[in-house]
């Protein structure tokens, strides 16, 4: 029964208790029989060794778990910025979320990263307050900064009973009781719903009280109960929870220490009760490849086939590809075509996950999540569907890497072996790149991230006859003109039989950000998707002073020429190029001719209007003990940085500000030691910014 699926993420900043919480859920619904530790390196879903060695959430990792008579699939996500593709890709999939946050920490960087991730993808979620049992932890002042910080409307469905070592429970107010937890049971699954503590009678009744006032948002028959101050009934008030949540009219707002077990099996509950099955999503949209009609598909067994690939992983026994199947059926066997290649795959292994552990599947239906063996050319975002209804769903597009090393392969190192390892590398993770720089001849691996790159080295070398070292980090700068410019290019070349004979005119002018969501605005309109780097060409040829057949040419020649700009070997970024004139010879015009003229006409206008070097701008957030707050704000200063807020919270600051990226090299080093390892920061792209030439990190070699 598809209404007893539900498909859910657990996302939240690192270090809040997502791992953690995963490995409750599995032991509480039976799936485990003895409970995994991050600290002790046992967990279900941080299998792989390189996880287990730093103790944090590298991959995201696929889980299923029977919960009284439904069955909930989920994906336990990174927490660290460095990958949050994995979050991405995994949100794009899924039906809901959990939304975990430190009762210490609050609502951290990374937390507003997720939460608008999955605003993005319109995911309903629940929010679990973990970690009450810590000192320091505050579960109001979290509720407070979701909403400051989230623009979140929380529904608090339980309240803490103490907190720090005074924690001893929490009280259900949809059903007014105490959570009363057996401390003689070994086994910690035991519990009996009581009267509610005198200590928190009043507080409960002004919390449930407010919780009817949020619940009546979704629910006419509860606001006219309110108003008359009569008795809900439980079914009632739930279904009414379930509706707003659904239709992201607020989002209920649990608590617990998944540490200690509290609230865990309240938060599964909770999943069942108003997170959505497959059967509450709409169908999902996507298009006729050839024609671009819009087509839907209904979460029906008896629909064709449709799905989309999220995750590809090496493995010994085959490459898993992970993909959830939004309609029909499919089968060991089953002949399905890719639509994003157009080639035809065949079913090998249908297995369900969990964590590194397989159970095989004979078929699966809608709103299943499942990894499959035999695909030889699907990969991450790839949409597979039945040959006779080709569907083509919407891709996942994920963000461009921002920080760049030089990987130096030992003389032991077979060059082939080297290539196939990065080939997979790369498959696997979407916002890792790798490439032959053509003037150095580099080879060059661009990530998230410092973390990001370290650990893909290190995967690297888990591959057999493959050793590297790795240079210095070089930053993805961009370029864009500094200033608009009329370029007349003449491309006239004769040297015995058909010459070459272009002459063009361009104005060139760097968008604002203004320009920029004008040009996309119009691309959406005509159909076609805005330009990433934002380089836009305009045709402005009147009286068929340039062929129509060359016009093409003469852009292709532009974009070629920013793809790697005349002074540094940047992108060019945010340039509109308007052709406005220009001259053709009946026989000595060609495509190839316009083309060059182009090239050239691009380069030339860079040396003339002069070039503004672009930086990219991280988002940083350093969380220290109060008495660092000087140095590091003046460190910040130091390193180009602007200070945006600083909030002091029992006893530990959090800084936030904008650095220079190329300011940030060696960062953690330098905040461990300048504060005894006490602090900690987190970085995610904020923009990109003009910086100064001589203030750039620029290798001497990309310099002319």
């Amino acid at each position: 029964m598809l209404d007893k699926i539900r498909n859910i993420g657990i996302i939240a900043h690192v270090d809040a208790g997502k791992t953690t919480t995963t490995e409750r859920i599995l032991y509480f619904s039976g799936t485990k029989h003895k409970v995994g530790n991050v600290d002790s390196g046992d967990t279900t879903t941080d299998f792989d060794p390189l996880e287990r060695q730093k103790g944090i959430t590298i991959n995201s990792a696929a889980v299923s778990v029977d919960w009284g008579e439904n069955t909930i699939n989920i994906i336990d996500t990174p927490g660290h910025v460095d990958f949050t593709a994995e979050v991405e890709r995994s949100l794009r999939v899924l039906d809901g979320g959990v939304c975990v946050f430190c009762a210490v920490g609050g609502v951290e960087v990374q937390s507003e990263t997720v939460w608008y991730q999955a605003n993005k993808y319109r995911v309903p979620r629940l929010a679990y307050v973990n970690k009450l049992d810590r000192t320091g932890a505050d579960f109001f002042d979290c509720v407070a900064q979701m909403v400051e910080k989230l623009s979140a409307k929380p529904a608090i469905l339980t309240l803490p009973v103490g907190v720090y070592t005074e924690f001893k429970g929490i009280i259900d107010l949809v059903r007014m009781k105490f959570v009363l937890r057996d401390s003689s049971d070994r086994t910690n699954t035991k519990f009996e719903l009581v009267e509610i503590p005198e200590s928190h009678l009043e507080e409960a009744k002004e919390y449930r009280h407010k919780l009817l006032d949020v619940a009546s948002l979704a629910n006419d028959e509860v606001a006219e109960l309110v108003l008359d101050e009569k008795e809900i009934p439980e079914a009632l008030l739930k279904k009414a929870l379930r509706d707003g949540t659904l239709n992201s009219l607020f989002t209920p707002v649990m608590c617990g220490s998944s540490k200690t077990f509290h609230g865990v099996q309240q938060l599964l509950d909770a999943v069942i009760d108003y997170l959505p099955s497959p059967v509450d999503r709409p169908p999902v949209e996507g298009q006729v490849p050839k024609s671009k009609e819009k087509v839907m598909r209904k979460p029906e067994s008896k629909e064709p086939f449709s799905g989309l690939a999220f995750k590809t992983v090496a493995d010994s026994t085959g490459d898993l590809v992970y993909v959830r199947v939004y309609s029909g059926e499919l089968k060991p066997g089953d002949t399905v075509i890719n639509t994003t290649n157009t080639k035809q795959e065949r079913i090998g292994r249908i297995y369900r996950m969990m964590g590194n552990k397989r159970e095989e599947k004979e078929v699966a239906g809608p709103g299943d999540i499942v990894a499959i063996i035999g695909l030889k050319q699907t990969f991450t975002g790839n949409t597979l569907c039945i040959p006779e209804k080709p569907i083509a769903l919407e891709s996942i597009i994920f963000p461009k890497p921002v920080i760049s090393q030089c990987l130096i392969p030992d003389k032991t190192t077979d060059e082939t072996k080297l290539a196939d390892a990065l080939g997979r590398l790369v498959r696997d993770d979407p916002t890792l790149k790798a490439h032959t720089d053509p003037e150095t001849s580099q080879l060059i691996l661009s990530g998230m991230g410092e973390l990001h790159l370290e650990v893909s080295v290190e995967k690297l070398h888990r591959f057999p006859g493959v050793k590297v070292s790795v240079g210095k980090p070089m930053v993805a700068y961009r370029q864009t003109l500094a200033r608009a410019i009329s370029q007349e290019t003449r491309y006239i070349k004769q040297s015995g039989g058909r010459g070459k004979y272009a002459v063009i005119t361009v104005e060139y002018k760097p968008l604002t950000p203004k320009d920029s969501e004008e040009w996309a605005k119009v691309m959406e309109d005509d159909g076609d998707k805005p330009d990433p780097n934002n380089i836009y060409f305009e045709d402005a040829i009147f009286g068929g002073v340039i062929p129509k057949e060359y016009i093409p040419s003469v852009e292709a020649g532009i974009r070629q020429g920013t793809v790697k700009g005349a002074k540094y070997g940047f992108q060019c970024v945010d340039i509109e190029g308007k052709l406005v004139d220009g001259k053709y010879h009946d026989v000595d015009s060609s495509q190839d001719a316009f083309r060059l003229a182009g090239w050239e006409n691009f380069r030339d206008a860079q040396v003339t209007a002069g070039i503004v070097l672009l930086e990219p701008i991280m988002k940083v957030a350093v969380v220290a003990p109060d008495r660092y707050m000087g140095a590091l704000t003046g460190d910040i200063s130091r390193r180009r940085g602007l200070i945006l807020d600083s909030v002091s919270v029992g006893g530990r600051v959090t800084i936030t500000a904008q650095v220079p990226l190329s300011e940030l090299f060696g960062y953690t080093t330098d905040l461990r030691g300048a504060t005894s390892g006490t602090a900690a920061f987190t970085m995610e792209p904020s923009h990109y910014a003009e910086v100064k030439e001589e203030l750039a990190d620029l290798p001497t070699k990309e310099k002319r």
